[in-house]
């Protein structure tokens, strides 16, 4: 009875590279996170294993909702509908997740504790993803700045590229790539200016004015966009280079983790500031030509892969915010040990436990109904009717 609770269906036509892919930014960003409750001594063997998973689910998604908007656009003609149904698709999948455990924790917050109120935490900013457009991220539900980001990601992008098709006679692949410039551009300089003009004192402000910010952090997905027009419209380039783009990948990944390892350049140096999100984000570009053509796999380590990519986006809700600061920071193990090193193991336990079993839960019996939903007669009849 347990196993069927928690077994996890698999769809066979799922790509498994790319499921590799994101499993891994899902795995180095809930490592990342357990290290608050790990011992300090061992905290540089854990940033060994942490490369920037948030970056890789920027390109990532990039390129899958590239791909989407592309043979969209390349078999309709531009229209409000097709927007709004693109839009729709969307929202069905990512905004119900977000909402529940922003509402949660809104509640959560406000009854148990004071520090929305004493700390002035715009909450309604959450709600409408501003609340890191153009400032630094407040300090709650510290997650939300990377979906900030996606979600306005979804929103300017596809208007921009149906508003350069309405006013120029480029066709789809041309203003595609006219928009994926105009956003790696502004994103590029606005990160210039706050490099010249900004005092960038340590990591914690490098993190709070640069990697954090929505317009600072939108060519990260457009890079991945740009992955989708090499993958639809230069299929050979994309195919026939793969390795060789697979083995360049790694090495600008390796060398910025020896970077970032060892603190080789200040936080306020040019290439923290400006380079270091184009280095993830293009060797995260540079090898998914190979993970593409990984189609499947088999076996317990397929399996268990596979349901991690699935369950990325709950683990990447629940992980920090509720697991660990509301659960786990509230056991009182005053009352059953005082040994810190059973007590820190313990917490990592519970940790990783309870962030995948309840992450399965959600998944399978939220994120998955709520994302039916958009192909429901109701939803339908709405875009029937525009």
């Amino acid at each position: 009875m347990l196993k069927n609770i928690f077994s996890v269906e698999i769809n066979p036509k799922r790509i498994y590279g790319l499921d590799i892919l994101r499993a891994l930014a899902i795995l180095f960003v809930v490592i990342g996170h357990g290290r608050y409750l790990l011992p300090k001594k061992i905290d540089f063997f854990q940033k060994v294993f942490v490369f920037d998973g948030v970056t890789i689910f920027f390109v990532l998604s990039g390129f899958l909702i590239g791909g989407i908007l592309i043979k969209i656009l390349e078999n309709n003609k531009p229209s409000f509908k097709v927007l709004i149904d693109f839009w729709i698709r969307r929202w069905f999948r990512t905004l119900p997740n977000y909402i529940l455990i922003l509402t949660v924790l809104v509640i959560g917050y406000a009854l148990f504790t004071n520090k929305l109120v004493a700390d002035n935490i715009p909450v309604w900013k959450y709600y409408i993803f501003s609340q890191n457009l153009l400032s630094a991220h407040p300090p709650f539900f510290q997650e939300a700045w990377s979906l900030s980001v996606e979600e306005w990601f979804y929103l300017s992008v596809p208007v921009g590229i149906f508003i350069v098709l309405g006013i120029s006679r480029l066709n789809v692949r041309q203003s595609v790539i006219t928009c994926i410039a105009i956003v790696l551009i502004s994103s590029t300089a606005l990160r210039c200016y706050i490099y010249l003009n900004v005092e960038i004192s340590d990591i914690s402000k490098w993190d709070l004015v640069l990697r954090k910010i929505v317009l600072t952090r939108l060519d990260s997905l457009v890079i991945g966009v740009f992955g989708a027009v090499v993958k639809y419209y230069f299929f050979s380039t994309w195919f026939k280079q793969k390795n060789t783009f697979f083995v360049i990948g790694l090495l600008m990944f390796l060398v910025h983790h020896l970077i970032s390892l060892f603190s080789l350049f200040e936080p306020s140096s040019f290439y923290m500031c400006v380079i270091s999100f184009l280095m993830i984000s293009l060797a995260t570009l540079m090898i998914l030509p190979f993970l593409c053509e990984i189609k499947s796999g088999k076996g317990f380590v397929f399996k268990s892969i596979t349901v991690i990519s699935l369950i990325s986006y709950s683990m990447y809700l629940l992980n920090l915010s509720v697991i660990q600061f509301i659960v786990i920071d509230n056991i009182p193990w005053n009352l059953i040990t005082d040994d810190v090193i059973i007590i820190s193991i313990l917490n990592y336990l519970i940790f990783w436990t309870l962030t995948v079993s309840v992450s399965i839960l959600m998944y399978k019996y939220f994120e998955i109904p709520t994302t039916k939903i958009r192909d429901s007669k109701t939803v339908k009849n709405f875009l029937s009717k525009l």
